[in-house]
């Protein structure tokens, strides 16, 4: 595990109750920044939390809808009390549903694009309030929103998904030239990641087997290790290790970019 001075680093990470997200909560509180993880499932959420209180680490827990402006007005307030201050938002929460365009449910689509798109969105638009000059964090900081290598690549089955997260690296970009050009003082940036063997990762193997693109779920993993000159699938802790980079002081001149954490295979 790479290791940054997070100390005083008061963090959001949406999507925070489990996978990736629970280990970003994890790698930053242990490099002591205080975190609130947030989440739409409340039970994972304070189960989470008390795992990793355990470990002595700084994290508490809001309930959040991403796709809901509401949700978040009622969330951010919380998120500050909690915190003392807001100047790193991980917009992860996400979610992935693998169909073939000749079975394409538009509802599927529109879901995705709720939670994926606006869900980030809303958390930009949020961000920039509480950590603008006039808002009531005030003092700039960090945006992290997390697209995926399915955003430079083409993989059967999994349309709605990478056009996404693809929308994610665009908005990404537009938010660092907006938040620059309004004086806000917020660094946006994306991480694009490989394909992690975590649950969202397996379904996803499995998935594209039942639907007859590969052989079987061993042969869906092997073609994404095929593709990448690493020779591996990512790990939760090399996407966790990205966003500790892009949370802290060290990447103080990088903005606007997608950062590819997937062994080289969206090049």
């Amino acid at each position: 595990m790479a290791t940054c001075d997070l100390s005083g680093r008061k963090v959001l990470i949406t999507g925070g109750a489990r996978g990736l997200g629970l280990k970003m909560a994890e790698t930053l509180a242990g490099q002591g920044a205080a975190v609130v993880i947030a989440d739409i499932d409340a039970e994972a959420g304070a189960a989470s939390v008390a795992a990793l209180a355990d470990q002595a680490h700084h994290v508490s827990f809001v309930h959040l809808d991403v796709a809901d402006d509401a949700s978040w007005e009622a969330a951010i307030p919380d998120v500050l009390s909690a915190l003392g201050g807001l100047d790193v938002v991980v917009n992860n929460a996400g979610i992935e549903i693998t169909e073939l365009f000749v079975d394409l449910n538009p509802d599927h689509a529109r879901k995705i694009f709720d939670i994926n798109v606006v869900g980030t969105m809303l958390g930009v638009k949020h961000a920039f309030r509480t950590m603008r000059p006039e808002g009531p964090a005030g003092a700039g900081g960090a945006i992290i929103n997390i697209a995926s290598v399915a955003a430079t690549i083409a993989f059967p089955g999994i349309a709605a998904y990478s056009a996404s997260k693809s929308a994610v690296d665009r908005l990404s970009r537009v938010a660092a030239a907006e938040s620059g050009r309004m004086g806000y003082g917020v660094r946006v940036n994306a991480i694009c990641p490989g394909l992690v063997p975590n649950a969202m990762g397996a379904q996803l193997a499995n998935d594209t087997a039942e639907l007859g693109l590969f052989g079987s779920t061993e042969e869906a993993v092997g073609a994404v290790v095929s593709l990448t000159p690493s020779g591996r699938l990512a790990t939760e802790q090399d996407i966790a290790d990205a966003v500790a980079f892009l949370a802290s002081e060290d990447s103080a001149f990088i903005n606007g970019v997608a950062l590819s954490v997937d062994g080289g295979m969206g090049m």
